[in-house]
């Protein structure tokens, strides 16, 4: 019953077997090999469009290059309070961009808003030598509250953005969560909306380690290679970070493996859902649940096995906790859980 994060985990059994070919024999190092190729055929596959990829290791790695490429040391990256790069990534955006500021912007759901990002927009004065330039905006999908940006929302954004001369990032750690809720192709959700660079995730959906950068426009990638290359991310062994994702892409086992983990978060969330003093506090859209348990409750959880995080402080006898569901997570781990939540289940007979 471990619900602590999609990270918990091991790797999808295909990945392996992708793994274990790419091992035979030999090849070109640095990312001058077949694989890496075909990755880039594939993604310009998966997009619609000639896109550039650059396989990355770590979802940090791949926001903060991404972020370093496209704004400048006295830039401004509008991003929302609970945002990974603002919360979970150690200053990584401001060390890669050599010092760009983070805005963080509170949001309803841990999205952002037009108006307020507009708002704290006019805050910086453009072209006043005394402030932090406004350069980029950075959304992730699905969000760290498990929400999933619709394509209208990501299209406001991006015109918001255009207006005032900024890039438009997503973080897309767990972009095939969000594409399996959305049920809309991964082109519309991202350059046909006014994406400009995708931080494509992976790791939580059933890799080993791999992640990408994905630029949509050729001259957005600027010197990136050379900032991956400075930051010790270009990978010698290349092609055992790209057989990952090529095998991930192909015949979209991507989505696969995120569709099975949305339902599963929809199913626990709805056995919550129907317990007396407990309250699922955001939308269960992508593969994550967030609700609030009786402490007593977690105690028993905690006790019996269970593994997750405490999101908020207790308070009146309560706690906001998350919930991860992952490729891996099985109906069986949803019903021990919800028969130590609901133990009346188990004496009924439901959930024996």
């Amino acid at each position: 019953m471990n619900f602590s994060s999609d990270n918990a985990y091991g790797v999808a059994p295909e990945i392996l077997e992708a793994l274990q070919e790419a091992n035979l024999g030999a090849a070109g190092g640095y990312g001058d090999d077949e694989l890496t190729a075909r990755l880039q055929t594939e993604m310009s596959r998966v997009f619609e469009r000639d896109v550039i990829a650059f396989p990355v290791v770590t979802g940090t790695a791949a926001n903060a290059l991404a972020l370093g490429t496209l704004v400048p040391p006295h830039g401004a990256i509008f991003c929302h309070s609970e945002a990974h790069i603002a919360v979970d990534e150690c200053g990584a955006p401001a060390f890669f961009t050599h010092g760009a500021r983070l805005a963080p912007i509170k949001g309803g759901g841990g999205k952002l808003d037009p108006c307020s990002v507009e708002e704290e927009i006019s805050r910086f004065g453009k072209g006043v030598v005394h402030h932090s330039q406004p350069a980029a905006i950075s959304i992730t999908e699905a969000t760290e509250f498990g929400t999933c940006y619709r394509v209208r929302e990501i299209e406001a954004l991006a015109a918001l953005a255009k207006r005032h001369g900024l890039k438009l990032h997503m973080d897309g750690a767990r972009f095939a969560n969000a594409i399996a809720y959305l049920g809309c192709t991964p082109a519309d959700a991202t350059w046909r909306a006014g994406v400009d660079v995708l931080s494509f995730g992976a790791t939580k959906n059933g890799a080993l380690g791999a992640d990408a950068v994905v630029f949509f426009h050729q001259e957005d990638t600027r010197d990136f290679e050379y900032r991956r290359k400075k930051s010790g991310h270009l990978i010698s062994k290349m092609r055992f970070v790209s057989a990952q994702l090529v095998c991930a892409l192909e015949e979209g086992r991507w989505l696969a493996r995120a569709a099975h983990a949305n339902a599963l978060a929809r199913l626990l969330a709805g056995e919550l859902a129907g317990t007396a003093g407990v309250e699922v506090a955001h939308a269960v859209e992508a593969n994550s649940v967030f609700a609030y348990l009786p402490d007593e409750t977690i105690v028993r959880l905690r006790a019996r096995g269970a593994r997750f995080y405490d999101w908020g402080q207790s308070s009146g006898g309560r706690t906001l906790v998350r919930l991860v569901t992952s490729f891996a997570t099985c109906e069986t781990d949803i019903e021990r859980f919800v028969a130590v939540v609901r133990p009346e289940l188990v004496k009924s007979g439901r959930g024996a």
